[in-house]
C-alpha cells in the first residue's frame, strides 16, 4: 500500500486537530457529559472511522479496507476491556463524577502516546527482522490463555502494578481531591493529589495494554498507515463511550473471554505468517514453510465479528438480571489507598440509634435560649 507523504501530513494533521478539539475545547471545563452529548460523539466518531475505510476501499483496494475495519475493531474491543479497567480504578479512588471526564481525557492521550511509540517499534522490528512474527504470535497467546484464566470481568481481577503501590507508599498525597490539580502546597509543602495517583494508575494501565494491541494489529495488517488510524479511530469516542454505558460496562461479563478467542485467532494467525516467511536457520533449514496457510483477511474480519458478537449476546444475556448501580451518591473524601470515607449510612448500630434519638431544637427553645 503506496500511501504520500501528504496523505501522511492531512490524515494526521485532521486527527490530532479532531483530538485537540475534543481536548482543549469539549474537555476544557470538568463536567459529566450529557447522555445526548456522549451519543452525538460516539455516532460522530464511529461514522467518521466507516468513512475513512470505505475511502482506503475506494483508494485502495478491498483487501486494505478489511485490514483496516479488522484492526479497529479489534483495537475497539481491547479499548472497551481498557475502559472496564478505567471504570475500576475511577471507583477504587472514588473519583467525583465532574473531574472524570479530565482523568479520562489524560488517560486517552497516554494511551496514543504509547502506542504511537510501540507502532514505530513494531514497524522497525518487522522491517529488519521477519521472525518477530514469532514472538508477537507467542505473545498473543500467552495473553489470550491469561484472559481466558481470569474468566469474567470483574472488579477483583484488577491487581494494582508495581508503580502505583511505588507511588502509594513513596508520594506525599492529601486525603481530598483538589479540582483536576495534580499537586496542592499545604503549610508550606507540595503534596499530590489523588487525582495525581489515578493519572500515574490510567498511564500505566495503558503502557501493559499498548503491549497488546499492537502484536494484535500487526497480526491483521503490516501496514503503519493503516495501523496508526485504526489505533487512533479506536481510541476516539472512548470518554463519551465512559459516560453513556457507565455501569452497563460491567454487563459485558464476557469480554475478556471473547477477547481471548480473538487474540488467540491474531497470534495463530502471526505463527502462521511468520512460517509462510520463515527465514531462521534452525526452522526447515531456514527457508520458506510453503504449507503453511496464510489467513484471508476477510476470513479474519469475519470471525473477529462473528466472536465480538456472539460474545455481547452471551453478556447480555448472562447480566440481565444484574442490578445497575446508580452514580447518584454525594462524593465523598478518599485517601490514597483508594478507600473511601465512611459515609451516613455506613455507621454502626448504636451510633444510628443515638441520633435517631435525638431530637431537633424547637423554635420555642431557640428563643428562650
Amino acid at each position: 500500500m503506496h500511501v504520500a507523504d501528504y496523505v501522511w501530513y492531512i490524515t494526521v494533521g485532521v486527527l490530532l486537530a479532531l483530538l485537540a478539539f475534543d481536548v482543549f475545547v469539549i474537555g476544557r471545563r470538568p463536567h459529566e457529559p450529557s447522555t445526548k452529548e456522549s451519543a452525538r460523539a460516539i455516532i460522530f466518531y464511529v461514522s467518521l472511522a466507516i468513512i475513512f475505510g470505505l475511502g482506503v476501499w475506494f483508494f485502495s483496494g478491498g483487501q486494505y479496507a478489511g485490514e483496516f475495519f479488522a484492526g479497529w475493531l479489534t483495537e475497539y474491543s481491547l479499548s472497551v476491556d481498557n475502559l472496564f479497567i478505567f471504570l475500576i480504578i475511577m471507583a477504587r479512588f472514588q473519583v467525583p463524577r465532574q473531574y472524570q471526564q479530565t482523568a479520562l481525557l489524560v488517560g486517552i492521550i497516554l494511551a496514543l502516546f504509547f502506542r504511537g511509540i510501540f507502532i514505530a517499534v513494531g514497524a522497525a522490528a518487522i522491517n529488519q527482522f521477519s521472525w518477530v512474527f514469532y514472538l508477537f504470535g507467542a505473545f498473543l497467546v500467552y495473553t489470550a490463555i491469561h484472559l481466558a484464566k481470569q474468566g469474567e470481568n470483574d472488579d477483583e481481577d484488577y491487581k494494582e502494578n508495581a508503580v502505583i503501590r511505588f507511588a502509594k507508599r513513596r508520594l506525599k498525597a492529601t486525603d481530598e481531591y483538589n479540582g483536576v490539580k495534580l499537586t496542592v502546597i499545604q503549610n508550606g509543602k507540595r503534596f499530590v493529589t489523588p487525582m495525581a495517583i489515578v493519572i500515574i494508575a490510567l498511564g500505566t494501565t495503558d503502557l501493559l495494554f499498548a503491549l497488546d494491541s499492537i502484536p494484535a494489529i500487526y497480526g491483521l495488517t503490516q501496514e503503519p498507515f493503516l495501523v496508526f488510524t485504526a489505533n487512533v479511530f479506536a481510541l476516539m469516542g472512548l470518554r463519551q463511550l465512559y459516560f453513556l454505558l457507565g455501569d452497563l460496562l460491567r454487563r459485558l461479563v464476557y469480554l475478556s473471554l471473547g477477547l481471548s478467542v480473538v487474540l488467540a485467532f491474531i497470534g495463530v494467525k502471526l505463527v502462521l505468517h511468520a512460517m509462510h516467511e520463515n527465514e531462521l536457520p534452525f526452522i526447515n533449514g531456514g527457508k520458506h514453510i510453503e504449507w503453511a496457510p496464510e489467513i484471508p483477511i476477510l476470513v479474519s474480519l469475519g470471525f473477529i465479528i462473528v466472536t465480538l458478537g456472539i460474545t455481547t449476546i452471551l453478556s447480555l444475556h448472562k447480566s440481565r438480571n444484574m442490578p445497575v448501580h446508580h452514580d447518584s451518591e454525594p462524593d465523598r473524601p478518599v485517601d490514597t489507598t483508594g478507600a473511601a470515607a465512611p459515609a451516613n449510612g455506613d455507621l454502626d448500630d448504636a451510633t444510628r440509634a443515638e441520633l435517631d434519638g435525638l431530637q431537633e431544637p424547637r423554635p420555642s427553645d431557640s428563643k428562650k435560649s
